[in-house]
């Protein structure tokens, strides 16, 4: 794994472990799927229940691959190994990222504008700062938006143990303490 996505790894897991509680577990996602749709005000009922589906199809591949002592809870040295594997995770974070990016265009038009962008990927618990690095990295257009798709494939590249240098990468800058 290349140190760029051990460094993805470390962050997503922070950012899942959303009651700080050093373990990932469902109510993480819970918690983590309220904060990303209270952002998600002005999204249909059918990108709310799409997102809820892959927030809850996340937790569900997490535990079964993983949970191999039943006891609820996904730890670091559980996670690591598990979430860059692209032929055990690859289908759930097409599906996360499908519907993630999809919230993100409430009104149809395949165009995500920045405000709605900072406010899902805040909700997610990423820093401010490296929100908006990662929109710049994307090349808005004049109007300050990003397509549906370009946010789609740099979510499943986040995830790509082989890649570096990639967009996504501005998200793993120091955060505050």
């Amino acid at each position: 794994m290349r140190d760029e996505a051990a460094k993805r790894v470390e962050l997503v897991f922070s950012l899942f472990d959303t009651n700080a509680n050093g373990v990932v577990d469902s109510d993480d996602f819970d918690l983590m799927a309220s904060r990303v749709l209270e952002a998600a005000v002005a999204s249909d009922d059918g990108a709310k229940a799409a997102i809820r589906a892959a927030f809850r199809r996340y937790w569900t591949t997490l535990a079964t691959e993983l949970d191999a002592d039943g006891d609820g809870v996904i730890t670091m040295d559980e996670f690591r190994p598990f979430v860059l594997d692209p032929e055990r995770f690859g289908p759930t974070i097409a599906e996360f990222a499908e519907a993630l990016s999809a919230l993100g265009d409430p009104d149809g038009d395949g165009l995500i504008e920045r405000p709605l962008f900072v406010s899902l990927m805040t909700a997610i618990g990423f820093e401010e700062a490296n929100i908006h690095a990662l929109f710049d990295a994307f090349g808005p257009d004049a109007e300050d938006r990003i397509t549906v798709a370009t946010w789609e494939a740099g979510i499943k590249d986040y995830y790509a143990p082989d890649m570096a240098g990639i967009p996504g990468d501005r998200l793993v800058a120091a955060r505050a303490a």
